[in-house]
């Protein structure tokens, strides 16, 4: 059976919605963080030791957990299969690209970069771009792991 028959030729609205999701769901990120940050800061202002805020414990199992649910829903209507090839490789190598790029530009370049890495990897959902969408996801990490540790 020929599978590039059965896929779709026009992945680009579907590619687009994927990278529109992954900025919002960047955007959410890291302004959520950032408000654990703000709101642990003052609360732990007068504590010398160690202090840990409720949350501080559950601020990135909420992202995570926000992120999948989302991308699931939205690949599902998307029609972006294998969802379970494509999901967990987004959400849980998106810390690496999106904290280089903050470190870096700031928030602004974060949501671009999760747009990126989001429609980079949903590429990777149909044979004919899956090169493609492996090298600029691949690009994308090489690049962030550069910027973090250099």
């Amino acid at each position: 059976m020929n599978t590039l028959a059965t896929e779709p030729t026009h992945a680009v609205p579907r590619v687009a919605g994927a990278a529109a999701t992954g900025a919002v769901l960047a955007a959410g990120a890291v302004h959520h963080l950032a408000w654990v940050r703000r709101h642990s800061d003052k609360a732990c202002e007068t504590t010398d030791g160690l202090c840990f805020t409720w949350w501080d414990l559950t601020a990135l199992p909420l992202v995570i957990g926000v992120a999948l649910i989302t991308l699931i829903v939205v690949y599902k209507r998307l029609g972006i299969r294998p969802r379970l090839a494509v999901i967990p490789p987004t959400v849980l190598l998106a810390p690496l690209p999106l904290s280089a790029a903050q470190t870096t530009a700031g928030w602004w370049a974060a949501v671009v970069v999760g747009g990126a890495w989001a429609g980079c990897l949903a590429l990777t959902a149909w044979s004919r771009f899956r090169v493609l969408g492996l090298s600029a996801s691949g690009a994308l990490l090489l690049a962030s792991l550069v910027v973090l540790y250099r």
